[in-house]
């Protein structure tokens, strides 16, 4: 069974990826945890002047995140009714952060499907403080979906790649399940301005064939320089679905996972991004 984690903070850009993780995983027996972290709620508030306050604000802020959590657990089935779907509600006292890391260890999460951006962050940026932490340092795969982004198949999907990465089967198996669920072809773009490949990057390149059998795929090379310049080229020219990258110590793909660097992507395209983890589970 499929383990997908939500992060809820009730806005419309939350909700909105829950209602993708729905559809995306549609064919799929899938457990979905829907979790409120509520700490930063209770320290901000202006009335928690006294210590003695501290457990009645945590009772208050708990209640209600149950509350709005059952919410949009009856929106969600109302909704998206699907027998193959199951769903779990988590409030959690803690950071964002810390909660989703707890969670993916504790219960061995496929994936992570959150905004972008939450309710509170900066507009001019395309990733929100919390969405690019998950991103950078949870060892899971992360699907974010960009605000008001209204669901399409992922029919046509983008992998860069530099064929030096050794990729982890258990995420590629992922993307292999999405790919064959719609019928997807992925285009693997090389970008560098020597197009021969080494022994080593022909090995990765027929790895990655076997390991995505279920997908057509296609193999693309760029000698574009900048590789935000050359991703968004190639989104916007084949309209592509969903973006993939790859996070992984020394690679090309971790240099894109800073806010500038996805912001020049961003700023210019509005599709889901999975990024997946080659860090240490």
């Amino acid at each position: 069974m499929r383990k997908i984690l939500v992060p809820m903070d009730f806005s419309d850009n939350a909700f909105n990826a829950l209602k993708y993780a729905c559809h995306v995983f549609k064919y799929e027996k899938s457990e979905i945890f829907i979790m409120h972290a509520y700490a930063d709620e209770v320290y901000q508030q202006d009335k928690l002047t006294k210590r003695s306050l501290l457990e009645q604000v945590k009772e208050e802020t708990f209640r209600k995140s149950e509350e709005n959590l059952d919410k949009v657990f009856k929106q969600i089935k109302h909704e998206y009714p699907n027998p193959h779907h199951k769903y779990k509600l988590v409030s959690a006292f803690g950071s964002l952060i810390d909660e989703v890391n707890d969670l993916v260890n504790r219960e061995n999460m496929d994936i992570v499907v959150m905004a972008t951006r939450g309710e509170t962050n900066d507009r001019r940026l395309t990733f929100g403080s919390n969405t690019l932490q998950v991103l950078k340092y949870i060892s899971c795969p992360v699907l974010a979906i960009p605000e008001g982004y209204a669901y399409h198949p992922p029919k046509e999907v983008l992998f860069p790649t530099n064929y030096l990465v050794p990729y982890k089967r258990r995420e590629l198996k992922l993307l292999c399940e999405i790919s064959g669920s719609f019928r997807s072809t992925i285009h693997m773009l090389y970008i560098d301005p020597i197009k021969k490949l080494s022994f080593r990057q022909e090995d990765n390149q027929q790895f990655l064939r076997e390991s995505l059998p279920k997908a057509k795929l296609v193999f693309e090379t760029t000698q574009e320089k900048d590789k935000s310049i050359a991703i968004t080229k190639y989104i916007l020219h084949n309209n592509i679905d969903m973006l993939v990258l790859v996070n992984s110590r020394h690679s090309f793909i971790e240099d894109m996972l800073v806010q500038s660097t996805l912001d020049k992507i961003g700023l210019h395209i509005k599709i889901p991004f999975l990024v997946m983890q080659n860090l240490y589970r």
